[in-house]
């Protein structure tokens, strides 16, 4: 016989009675107050619980699943449940998946490394009951999260491919996309295994305003005296020279000389002075524009190609075109609304008669031209707006030479007719400033072209007056009712 007593004769509503009763005497201590309210939390909490195991869990029905695909986090677990008892477990690759049975009908599939397997399950007959196609890749879950509480606003999904992860989604602007690149390079370790699919729902477009501005001052001086002299006595002739080139400049300036004799036919002494001076002035504006979308490359060249021969085979001469002029190539990267990240190159060149190079003699020499080159690269990081100087240079070159006959150039006062005098000083000032702009399009309507305005006069005004052009206001149509003093227009002379 049980010590217990039998509640099987009592009835729900006498059970209901004992159990408030004894709640109300439990309830006066604290110790026992707090054992009912674990006692009603608990439920609670196992129920959590059992809904966070269900993430991870596949319950297969009664019918047979075969060949079902299964991803499995590196590291992480996933449970099977079958309609059968399990017997025995095959898995391909143990070292990629790894199968532990648990109880007769649950099984747990464990992600050892990165890989496929599969993994098949028998009962105890020997028939099948499943057949999983297992994927371990890296948890993806994780670096979701990530990147959701990173990045606001953005839908990245993340998948796992092979050793690495694939991004797909979309994101507000490429700054986004970056800083997503950046989360994912850092999750895997490497940032070659991770492929990005990312869509930018907004792509900046950027213009790029560059200004070259340089100002270049030469002032050259050349004098110098050449001798020449014949002396003749019976049978006794003697003649001489005294040439003085100019070293600092490598060339005159002029064939411009000045020359005199003194003597007779047979004895005499010629002198010949030469002696120039230049001023010369350059002034360089150049402000090349050009757009392109954000993470895109642009190029933009100004000038033209001139051919240089770079080899001479069976008669023919080969010929490469070599540009000039100025150009301008970047690539804008918009981090944020009001920064962007520019890899800038720019170039001015010109030709240069300075450099010229003469291959060959005589006809079939050829001359090919120097290039004079300001050129510069750089990576800056600037607001809408914003301008910076990328470079600039501040020049003051001084070239001065004294060429002359040994001992004799160096008398006092007497010495200026045996030696030649070559100054040269070339000052240079150049800045180069760039500006960014994140800009939009605008309706046709609201541009204006430079040649809106220019308008070719008629023969009599060009015959008679001298006129190139007739003159319009700014809005392109003629002077009516309106009294304009002074000049306007685009240009005027």
């Amino acid at each position: 016989m049980s010590n217990y007593p039998d509640f099987s004769m009592i009835g729900k509503a006498t059970l209901l009675q004992i159990a408030n009763k004894w709640a109300l005497i439990l309830m006066r201590t604290p110790l026992a107050a707090a054992l009912l309210i674990a006692l009603v939390i608990a439920p609670s909490v196992m129920v959590t619980t059992n809904q966070a195991q269900a993430a991870s869990t596949v319950r297969l029905k009664a019918a047979s699943a075969h060949g079902r695909n299964i991803t499995v986090g590196l590291n992480k677990s996933i449970v099977i449940e079958t309609p059968r008892d399990v017997r025995d477990v095959l898995v391909s690759s143990p070292t990629t998946a790894d199968a532990v049975v648990r109880s007769a009908r649950r099984v747990y599939i464990i992600g050892m490394k990165i890989g496929q397997a599969n993994v098949v399950l028998f009962d105890g007959s020997g028939n099948q009951i499943a057949s999983f196609e297992v994927n371990v890749t890296h948890d993806s879950g994780a670096l979701t999260a990530l990147l959701r509480r990173m990045i606001p606003g953005s839908n990245i999904q993340v998948e796992g491919v092979g050793d690495g992860i694939a991004l797909s989604g979309g994101v507000r602007n490429p700054a986004d996309a970056e800083k997503a690149m950046d989360l994912a390079a850092s999750y895997v370790g490497d940032r070659k295994k991770v492929s990005n699919y990312i869509a930018v729902t907004a792509r900046e477009q950027v213009q790029l305003r560059v200004t070259i501005a340089e100002v270049e001052r030469t002032v050259l001086k050349q004098m110098g005296i050449n001798l020449t002299g014949t002396l003749s006595q019976g049978v006794v002739s003697l003649s001489g020279a005294i040439d003085n080139p100019f070293s600092a400049t490598l060339q005159s300036l002029s064939s411009t000389a000045l020359t005199g004799t003194f003597g007779s036919s047979t004895s005499n002494v010629g002198a010949t002075l030469k002696a120039m001076e230049r001023d010369g002035l350059v002034r360089t504006l150049a402000e090349p524009n050009l757009t392109a979308i954000s993470g895109e490359k642009a190029e933009f060249l100004a000038g033209g190609e001139f051919p240089v021969p770079i080899g001479y085979e069976d008669g023919k001469v080969s010929i490469e075109f070599k540009p000039f002029g100025v150009s301008l190539a970047f690539r804008p990267i918009v981090i944020s609304e009001n920064r962007i990240s520019l890899q800038i190159k720019n170039e001015v060149s010109e030709i240069s008669s300075d450099t010229t190079i003469t291959a060959g003699s005589g006809d079939s020499s050829i001359t090919i031209p120097g290039l004079r080159v300001r050129r510069s690269s750089t990576t800056v990081e600037l607001p809408s707006g914003g301008t910076m100087a990328m470079a600039g240079l501040l020049r003051d070159e001084v070239r001065k030479s004294i060429d002359g006959f040994p001992f004799l150039k160096d008398l006092p006062i007497l010495g200026q007719l045996f030696r030649s005098l070559d100054y040269k000083r070339s000052q240079t000032e150049l800045v180069i400033f760039v500006t960014p702009y994140i800009v939009a399009p605008v309706a046709r309507s609201q541009t204006a072209l430079p040649v809106k305005n220019v308008a070719p006069v008629s023969d009599m005004n060009a015959i008679f007056l001298g006129q190139l052009t007739r003159r319009y206001d700014m809005s392109g149509g003629p002077r009516r009712g309106v009294k304009y003093h002074g000049r306007f227009g685009y240009s005027y002379e």
